[in-house]
């Protein structure tokens, strides 16, 4: 049997308002946004480690076209915007899995809430037969 989509669990990233910080004139990123990015490398690397299917869908992930889904499970409705946490999730997704973002053609967000467990549930499905529009030429 091979994997169609992989599903994983995360820790629910900072919210954008404490992602960076700015040292002198240049923006870095917070330790609290540092700390979340080997938290969730770590996680991932776990969560994945061992099991040949899984692995064996890594391996073609790595440069065909992807969809991403997360479904971003937070304490109360409208304390965080939807969309803060996008950027540096999928940066740490990457990052771990040793995948390239840009490959990603699809991205849908879900807020949910669940106060005794927030967290980030993420599903990644490959579309090897994605194409850009026909009326654009892809020059590589």
């Amino acid at each position: 049997m091979r994997v169609k989509t992989l599903r994983l669990t995360l820790p629910l990233p900072p919210s954008v308002n404490n992602q960076y910080v700015t040292i002198g004139r240049r923006r870095r990123l917070s330790p609290e946004a540092k700390a979340f990015r080997r938290s969730a490398t770590n996680m991932l690397r776990n969560q994945i480690g061992g099991n040949e299917e899984i692995e064996a869908f890594m391996g073609t992930i790595i440069s065909v076209p992807f969809a991403c889904d997360m479904v971003f499970f937070f304490e109360t409705p409208f304390k965080r915007d939807l969309d803060g946490g996008l950027k540096i999730a999928l940066d740490a997704l990457s990052e771990a899995l040793g995948i390239d973002d840009r490959y990603a053609v699809s991205l849908t967000l879900e807020k949910r809430i669940d106060p005794l467990s927030p967290r980030l549930e993420i599903e990644l499905g490959l579309l090897p037969d994605w194409r850009f529009d026909r009326d654009y030429v892809v020059l590589e």
